[in-house]
């Protein structure tokens, strides 16, 4: 293809048709993209005049793909209020710690494991960590489960879980993208990234009053471009201080969500966010070379039944400190394990780093399964408490309760 606009246009094609199909069959796109992905690109084959393999477009792709994971993290800042967590109440700070803890703990020990170095380890830990907010509250709405007692929690635990992703991202991008080797220079990249991110929450708290009167702007058009011009900028300083461009975005998303054009924006952002974001999925799937999946298999399938243990477990002492039904928590484990965008933002730090290749295939099997297999063992809740109940006797030891204790 000699035309860059028709190669570009011809991905677009691409991706909105395999979208429809996904819609069609009522599930996240996510998957679906990555593995359009990894069946074009470099790796496809060419027929005749058709070919797919969009080397001279790359470029592009890649920079729109980085462009999504802007809108992802701002949109994720929009989103975002430390007040919420505040408001939250205990059970959701206790839920979501224990939720972060088993599952990076748990990632930690089979990094180690499994021979990695120290490094690979700490991102393989983190992306096990974080959940996809976006297929989590698509499989809640599909399932009409959003009036649930047990919703508020998940959607707790997935607040909970986007701090520590925040967190993490500003921590390792200090650490790998300065490029320190010593334990003072590791301590200084990371005061240095912490050190930014309070530099926001302050002018997110201190600022909105200067901010709602600056942004007082009547046409759309200028609004937007004066919203993007900063966001773009914003996270292009970022980088330059060794913080994620990410993490600079969501920061951002942070300051705004306290002031009272938050909606605004969002209604605005939201569409850029979808279409970008898209492109980002796809991209992803076209950097990964199918035959290298094979090197990654075990290791991904691991890394899965992990993921699902730990889950299940952090699920059910969630759900139970606050007093929910053994089925409830179990509701919990299985709608917050479907793993997509964030686990993908968190490999693509340690790959822009120069971290071990394997990371890619094992990330893109890791989200691959779990993107598919959440939504469907959320679906099968019922089944998968039954057979739990089964082995571990739950509605004997409530019927026992209910018995000692007469009208409780």
């Amino acid at each position: 293809m000699d035309n860059l606009v028709f190669e570009v246009g011809t991905a677009l094609v691409l991706i909105a048709v395999t979208s429809l199909l996904a819609n069609k069959l009522n599930f996240s796109i996510i998957p679906f993209l990555i593995v359009l992905g990894m069946l074009v690109g470099p790796h496809a084959p060419t027929f005749g005049l058709i070919d797919l393999t969009f080397i001279e477009s790359n470029e592009i792709i890649q920079f729109l793909g980085r462009m999504g994971v802007l809108f992802l993290l701002f949109y994720l800042g929009l989103e975002f209020s430390v007040g919420k967590l505040a408001k939250s109440g205990r059970s959701i700070v206790v839920g979501g710690t224990v939720y972060v803890a088993i599952n990076f703990v748990l990632g930690l020990l089979y990094g180690f494991l499994t021979g990695m170095p120290w490094m690979e380890t700490l991102i393989i830990a983190g992306l096990l960590s974080v959940s996809s907010s976006a297929i989590v509250a698509k499989t809640l709405v599909d399932l009409k489960r959003t009036a649930n007692p047990e919703t508020e929690l998940i959607l707790g635990i997935i607040l909970f879980d986007d701090i520590f992703l925040a967190l993490f991202l500003t921590t390792m991008s200090g650490v790998l993208l300065a490029g320190s080797t010593s334990v003072f220079g590791i301590i200084t990249s990371v005061l240095i990234s912490v050190g930014y991110m309070l530099m926001f929450f302050v002018i997110a708290r201190k600022g909105a009053p200067l901010l709602n009167k600056w942004l007082n702007i009547k046409s759309d058009e200028i609004f937007i471009i004066v919203i993007f011009a900063i966001l773009f900028f914003v996270a292009g300083f970022s980088e330059t201080l060794h913080v994620a461009e990410a993490i600079g975005a969501l920061l951002l998303g942070l300051v705004f969500s306290e002031t009272e054009h938050r909606d605004r924006i969002e209604h605005l952002v939201v569409p850029f966010r979808d279409f970008f974001g898209a492109i980002f999925f796809f991209s992803f799937g076209l950097s990964i070379d199918p035959s290298t999946l094979s090197d990654a298999i075990w290791l991904a399938l691991g890394a899965t039944l992990i993921t699902i243990i730990a889950n299940v477990v952090a699920g059910m002492f969630a759900g139970r400190q606050a007093k929910l039904s053994h089925k409830a928590s179990t509701n919990i484990g299985l709608t917050i394990m479907a793993r997509g965008e964030f686990s993908i933002i968190v490999a693509n730090l340690g790959i822009a780093a120069g971290l071990s290749p394997i990371l890619t295939p094992f990330t893109a099997l890791y989200v691959l399964i779990l993107a598919i297999a959440g939504p469907l063992l959320a679906k099968e809740s019922k089944n998968v408490y039954k057979l739990l109940n089964k082995v571990f006797k739950w509605s004997k030891v409530s019927e026992k309760k209910k018995i000692e204790v007469p009208g409780e």
